[in-house]
């Protein structure tokens, strides 16, 4: 399994367009990137390669990293930056297999498949193909399966893919903040590489209006503010699921410079063979 990591930002990437802070012009001075997230994964006994998340980005990432367009996609939530490039599905693809959650959200009254689907219903090279939460499916050679986890307001998903055969495995946590559900973490531990959102680190809570969330036994929080793992909470999660290794992504422009490129802190473009 080839694991190429083809964006690792948050909403507005690293650097931001317009931004002159410390980060995003070290982010500059580096020749570095952390666009819109999404994950691409090879199988090598196959040859097939399932993206996980379409990226806004989704054509500057293919033109920029030496990996073939995908056979097969899994969206993990509606949010646009992990789904607005299925527009490229158009004249790219004589067809794209997307998979996603079949759980109907309370809030939009769809499921993320549904949202796809009707989303892009003038794209006839996109087909949805829908999925239980927590029951894996085969896609690309691999066994796939979608968890819930905590992104408020919206469902959203992390997702664990493994080779049967190889038994190698990959885990991401989705979008969430550190209240995944148990069962969620029992599906996603023991990866050989963990993909794991820590935004920001857990000092810049305090400039949240809500603040953080789900504090450990020295009051850090690892959760800022609702949505999203900090960084210590992230780590925290990787811990606790026993991973091998673990990269943080969707990480904003806010951390402070001195921080920003510390590891385990992702930058796109980084591949592993697992």
């Amino acid at each position: 399994m080839q694991v190429t990591l083809l964006g690792t930002g948050d909403t507005t990437g690293t650097p931001t367009p317009d931004c002159d802070c410390d980060t995003c012009e070290e982010a500059r001075s580096r020749g570095v990137e952390r666009s819109r997230f999404s994950v691409h994964v090879r199988n090598e006994r196959t040859g097939e390669a399932l993206l996980i998340d379409a990226s806004p980005d989704f054509r500057h990432q293919f033109l920029t990293h030496e990996v073939g367009l995908p056979d097969e996609a899994v969206i993990s939530h509606i949010h646009f930056d992990h789904l607005d490039g299925l527009g490229n599905a158009y004249r790219l693809f004589d067809d794209l297999p997307v998979h996603a959650a079949s759980e109907v959200d309370p809030l939009t009254g769809e499921s993320v498949a549904g949202t796809v689907r009707s989303k892009y219903d003038y794209l006839d090279r996109v087909t949805v193909r829908d999925h239980a939460p927590l029951e894996p499916f085969e896609t690309c050679g691999f066994e796939v399966t979608l968890v819930p986890v905590e992104h408020p307001p919206l469902l959203c998903y992390g997702v664990a893919v493994e080779d049967p055969e190889t038994g190698a495995k990959l885990s991401l946590t989705g979008d969430t903040n550190y209240d995944v559900p148990e069962v969620s973490r029992e599906v996603l531990a023991d990866a050989d590489l963990l993909l794991a959102d820590g935004i920001v680190p857990a000092h810049l809570c305090e400039h949240h209006p809500l603040g953080g969330d789900h504090h450990d036994e020295e009051g850090v929080p690892r959760t800022f503010g609702t949505k999203h793992m900090t960084r210590e909470g992230a780590l925290a999660l990787a811990d606790e699921l026993d991973a091998a290794e673990t990269r943080l992504v969707h990480l904003a422009h806010y951390y402070p410079v001195e921080e920003a490129f510390e590891e385990p802190l992702a930058v796109d473009g980084e591949q592993y063979e697992l």
